[in-house]
């Protein structure tokens, strides 16, 4: 009988666990709909909080798990050494906010709500103070062994994260290695230095149509 590989026993470990991940998903997006409802409920006509929710699959967990491991591979001899209740994003919820300010408001109203949670911000590509979107995670109440994830993303940003996602983040055979070429990467940052701008001049424009009304 072939001996079992850390990979056998982690995807084991993700279907006796998924039912919680499930718990924790529904928890965490309950929390985020109730702490964004007096937001909500003052949103201008052309503004938007859009709240999604899922849950990592087996094998992107065992990506992101790998990948932490010293030559991103595991080693048979710790194959019970391995967990994946060590990855902060089995369960997870993002939202999209439009415009900029609107994000920042998100933002503080989930620092009340989530306070004993860790801020894990991703930076944004021009080296700026501001991140590009706001990034927490921690336990609620489902479980005390699965943490869940809560992003607060420009909608723009998110939306073009979408469309990366399976074309350089998670590519198909034929595309690998596509987006790590240098002119790629280039382009990308234009996209969201470019996208940063858009909202930008927006809600300058928008401030100054309100302060002539």
């Amino acid at each position: 009988m072939a001996e079992r590989t850390p990979e056998d026993r982690l995807r084991e470990e993700y279907f006796v666990l998924l039912p919680v991940v499930r718990r924790v998903m529904e928890e965490l997006e309950a929390e985020v709909r109730h702490c964004l409802l007096p937001l909500s409920s003052k949103l201008h006509k052309h503004e938007r909080l859009v709240v999604t929710s899922r849950v990592k699959d087996c094998e992107s967990a065992l990506g992101a798990l790998r990948r932490r491991q010293e030559g991103a591979t595991f080693d048979s001899d710790k194959t019970d050494s391995y967990t994946l209740t060590s990855l902060n994003d089995l369960a997870g919820v993002r939202v999209l906010a439009f415009p900029r300010s609107r994000r920042i408001e998100a933002d503080f109203d989930f620092r009340q709500r989530f306070k004993s949670w860790a801020s894990d911000p991703v930076p944004a590509d021009d080296g700026g103070e501001e991140p590009l979107a706001f990034k927490y995670h921690g336990f609620c109440a489902a479980s005390t062994m699965i943490r869940g994830e809560l992003q607060i993303a420009p909608m723009l940003v998110g939306l073009f994260w979408d469309v990366e996602h399976s074309t350089v983040y998670k590519p198909s055979p034929e595309l690998k290695g596509v987006g790590k070429t240098p002119e790629m990467r280039r382009r990308r940052s234009e996209v969201l230095t470019a996208l940063k701008a858009f909202e930008n001049e927006f809600e300058r424009l928008v401030r100054l149509a309100r302060s002539a009304e």
